[in-house]
């Protein structure tokens, strides 16, 4: 039975950190949603204002879930380098979005007021607007997500010569991305900020190969020989 468990441990460990930083994650995010204060910052361009609604976009808005979910638990069972790689990137980005909505409550009035159509969509997405506040919105994790998930699958070796996956997924990624604006979920604003801090941690995590550059750190410390 222990040797079970500890093959078990041994095994998966390496999903700790992912269940942590969950908790961690869920906990402040859920705090900042109660405790919105009254005066924020409101979040708009102009370009706003010239974006359709479209119902229709909340179901790739939905499929963003499993779409992230899947690629993280993809290559936790498969590649553990590319695990962490894609963990690097999410956290990093997520940390700094509760950092900005902690210090710089924000959000936008974007929604619209009555739904201009009655249909399925449009239901589910005025229920998606009663549980989820238009506010700490910026930058958007929906964007940014979708594209370190994109970007964890085209840079794996797994999927090198997998051309349908990348396509389909740089499809999938483009219409969250898209979706964001359309169901007025984000001002364009949060997806352009999005976009930078992306753009910042590619080169971080797969340019300058931050993974590969703490392994050889810790292989460093590991076989420094002690003193005394």
């Amino acid at each position: 039975m222990k040797s079970n468990l500890k093959k078990f441990y041994l095994t998966y460990r390496h999903g700790i950190p992912l269940l942590l930083y969950g908790v961690i994650y869920l906990t402040w995010f859920h705090y900042l949603e109660v405790n919105t204060p009254r005066h924020y910052r409101i979040i708009h361009m102009a370009v706003d204002d010239y974006i359709p609604f479209c119902e229709l976009f909340v179901i790739p808005y939905f499929l963003w879930f499993a779409y992230v979910a899947v690629t993280v638990l993809y290559f936790f069972f498969k590649n553990k380098e590319d695990y962490y790689k894609t963990c690097i990137f999410l956290f990093t980005g997520m940390t700094i979005f509760l950092v900005i909505s902690t210090l710089w409550p924000n959000g936008h009035h974007l929604r619209p007021a009555v739904m201009p159509r009655d249909n399925l969509f449009t239901g589910i997405l005025g229920a998606l607007y009663k549980v989820d506040t238009p506010t700490n919105l910026w930058p958007s994790i929906h964007v940014y997500n979708s594209l370190g998930a994109h970007f964890a699958i085209i840079k794996s070796k797994a999927f090198e010569k997998k051309k349908g996956v990348r396509i389909a997924s740089l499809l999938l990624s483009s219409s969250i991305i898209a979706a964001t604006v359309l169901i007025k979920q984000h001002s364009m604003f949060d997806v352009l900020t999005a976009f930078v801090m992306a753009a910042v941690m590619y080169t971080v995590v797969y340019r300058y190969d931050i993974f590969v550059t703490i392994q050889m750190a810790r292989e460093k410390r590991r076989t420094r020989p002690q003193i005394g």
